[in-house]
C-alpha cells in the first residue's frame, strides 16, 4: 500500500472538504500543521509527501529515504528544493491553475473597497453617524468610478488576463507589461513600464517572484505613479519593497494600496504596513474560496493518482 503523508492540510481543507478521494490512492495520514523539527518523524516512512508551505530542504530530503514523490498543494513550489529532489529522482508537482477565477475576482474586491471604503461607511452608520447627519447622505472618503480609468497589469498570465476581462466589463482601459503573449482578443495593450506607471490609475501585480522581480515595486517605481493611483498585490509579497511603499503612502505619493500578500507571512507585529494609512491588508486569502480549494483538491488527487499509475502531470522538475 502506498503511504501518503499530508504535512499541512489545514489551509486547503479546514473541515469543509474531504480527503476521501486521496484515500482511494493509498494509506493517508493528514496533519493540519507540521513544524520543521517534526517533518522527519512524520514523513519517515512515506512514499508520497504533500506539502503546502512546510519546507522540504535538501537536508530534509536526504533523510527521507523512502520518499518517491512530492506534491505541492499550491502553484508556487519554492518550499521544495526541486533540484535536490531531481537528483534523487523524486518528481515534484504543483497545482497550476485552480485559483484563476477566484484571485481575479478578489482583485476587484480589493479595488472596490479602495474606491468606496464600504466597511468604513458601514461602521459609521452602525456608530450612529447617519442618524445624526443633517443631510440624506455623507461620504467619509472620496468615491471613485472605474469606468474610463486605466488598469495597468504587471504580468499577463491566466490570472492577469482574467483580471483584464473583468476590468473591461467595468469599462476600464487595460494596459500591461506583458511577460507572456497577448492575443488580439485579449483587449490588452502592451506598453513599456514607464508608460504603464505614468498612465495607470490602478496597478495590479500578476507576475511570478524571480530574482528580477523581487523588490520590483520600489521608491523609484512608486514615484512614477500618479499620486491618485492605487496599487494591488495578490501575487507575491516580496515583489514589493514594503519600506518604500510605507514611505510613499505616508507622503501622499500614492492614494492607496491593497495587499493580500506580504514579504513575511504571518507578518511580524512591528511590520510598518500594519499602521500605514490607506493600506488594506488581508491574510493571503484570494485563492481560498470553497470552489478554488475544491479544484485544488481534485487536481492534487489526480497528480498523485497519475504518479501511482506510472505517469506524471504538472511536474516542475
Amino acid at each position: 500500500m502506498t503511504r501518503i503523508v499530508v504535512l499541512d492540510g489545514y489551509t486547503l481543507n479546514p473541515g469543509d472538504l474531504s480527503w476521501e478521494n486521496l484515500r482511494s490512492v493509498g494509506e493517508i495520514t493528514v496533519y493540519d500543521r507540521t513544524e520543521a523539527e517534526e517533518i522527519i518523524e512524520r514523513a519517515a516512512d512515506a512514499d508520497i509527501v504533500l506539502t503546502n508551505k512546510t519546507p522540504l530542504t535538501k537536508e530534509t530530503l536526504d533523510q527521507l529515504r523512502d520518499l518517491k514523490y512530492i506534491g505541492v498543494l499550491a502553484t508556487g513550489y519554492n518550499v521544495v528544493d526541486v533540484d535536490a529532489a531531481h537528483r534523487r529522482g523524486i518528481p515534484v508537482t504543483n497545482i497550476p491553475s485552480y485559483g484563476t477565477l477566484s484571485v481575479a475576482q478578489y482583485v476587484f474586491a480589493l479595488l472596490l473597497e479602495l474606491c468606496h471604503r464600504i466597511r468604513l461607511h458601514s461602521d459609521s452608520v452602525r456608530a450612529g453617524e447617519w442618524g445624526r447627519c443633517k443631510d440624506f447622505c455623507y461620504t467619509k472618503s472620496p468615491q471613485m468610478e472605474l469606468a474610463g480609468k486605466t488598469l495597468g497589469l504587471i504580468g499577463t498570465g491566466r490570472i492577469g488576463l482574467q483580471t483584464a476581462r473583468i476590468a473591461e466589463a467595468f469599462g476600464m482601459r487595460v494596459i500591461a507589461l506583458a511577460y507572456d503573449e497577448i492575443r488580439p482578443g485579449d483587449n490588452v495593450e502592451r506598453v513599456s513600464m514607464e508608460t504603464l506607471l505614468r498612465e495607470s490609475d490602478v496597478v495590479s501585480l500578476h507576475c511570478p517572484l524571480t530574482a528580477e522581480t523581487k523588490g520590483l515595486v520600489c521608491a523609484n517605481w512608486l514615484e512614477q505613479m500618479k499620486p491618485t493611483a492605487y496599487l494591488i498585490n495578490t501575487s507575491r509579497g516580496q515583489l514589493v519593497n514594503e519600506h518604500d511603499l510605507v514611505e510613499a503612502l505616508k507622503a501622499g505619493k500614492l492614494a492607496g494600496a491593497a495587499l493580500d500578500v506580504l514579504s513575511e507571512e504571518p507578518p511580524a507585529p512591528d511590520n510598518p504596513l500594519l499602521d500605514t494609512p490607506n493600506c488594506i491588508i488581508t491574510p493571503h486569502i484570494a485563492w481560498a474560496t470553497v470552489e478554488a480549494r475544491s479544484r485544488l483538491m481534485e487536481i492534487a488527487v489526480e497528480n498523485v493518482r497519475s504518479f501511482v499509475q506510472g505517469q506524471l502531470q504538472n511536474a516542475v522538475n
